[in-house]
């Protein structure tokens, strides 16, 4: 196959519309293509499909396609494609982890569909189809995160998301979040306070202040600027803060 810029743009227009457009969970399709599923269970497949509703694979193989009518799935068609993982586990790569329930970032079932779709030629294994995105974005046919097209033939998708800029925000007003207060371990030994100007003040051990700095929240998360100069997170699980292996709760 000759890869040429009109077959790039022409790439699936009808296939990216539907996908866009598709409130209603409809399951998508992409069919015929070599898969790079890098589980060391089901390997590299040939003529193979990749099934996924919303944010989640539920098939990988051949024939999948058949039921494509039956399930009014949106289908993609992949031939002289390769499919490959998006988010790539350099350390399964080199053969660091023993286990396969250790493997992230495979296209495996239950997994995320984040997936890149590369002309078979520019994508002989995983290194070299995120190498095709990196240095000739404009050949990679889909980019797919979680489900949702970032880039197609070649071209950013209208609507995508767009990374945060880079650099230290401002610390928000956070007056009336549910999750401004003093926040204190099981134990007592740890008194976290976090105030509505976005600064936090810790008490460790009946040590006012061993801790102070800036911190900034994003759905569950919590990342820490220290004024020391270091950075640490914690996760809000229910009612609960958990932070460097302690657990809190709103005192």
């Amino acid at each position: 196959m000759s890869i040429s810029d009109t077959d790039t743009m022409s790439w699936n227009p009808k296939a990216l519309d539907e996908i866009l457009s598709n409130d209603e969970g409809r399951p998508v399709l992409f069919t015929n293509a070599r898969i790079l599923t890098m589980d060391p269970l089901i390997g590299i497949m040939t003529g193979a499909d990749l099934l996924f509703v919303g944010s989640l694979i539920v098939g990988v193989g051949p024939a999948i396609v058949t039921a494509a009518e039956d399930d009014n799935a949106i289908v993609v068609d992949c031939t002289g494609m390769t499919i490959a993982p998006a988010v790539v586990d350099t350390v399964a790569l080199t053969g660091g982890r023993g286990h396969r329930s250790e493997y992230i970032a495979t296209l495996t079932p239950g997994n995320a569909p984040d997936f890149l779709v590369v002309p078979d030629e520019l994508a002989a294994d995983v290194p070299s189809a995120v190498a095709t995105l990196i240095s000739r974005s404009e050949q990679v046919r889909a980019l797919v995160a979680a489900g949702r097209p970032v880039l197609w033939a070649g071209a950013d998708v209208p609507g995508r998301a767009t990374a945060p800029q880079a650099g230290i925000p401002i610390s928000p007003d956070l007056t009336g979040s549910p999750r401004v207060g003093v926040w204190i371990d099981v134990k007592d030994f740890l008194h976290q306070e976090l105030t509505a100007d976005g600064r936090y003040d810790e008490t460790r051990g009946g040590r006012p202040h061993a801790y102070q700095g800036r911190y900034w929240i994003d759905g569950n998360r919590i990342d820490y600027l220290d004024d020391l100069g270091f950075w640490a997170y914690g996760e809000f699980q229910g009612e609960e803060l958990h932070h460097a292996g302690y657990v809190m709760k709103l005192g």
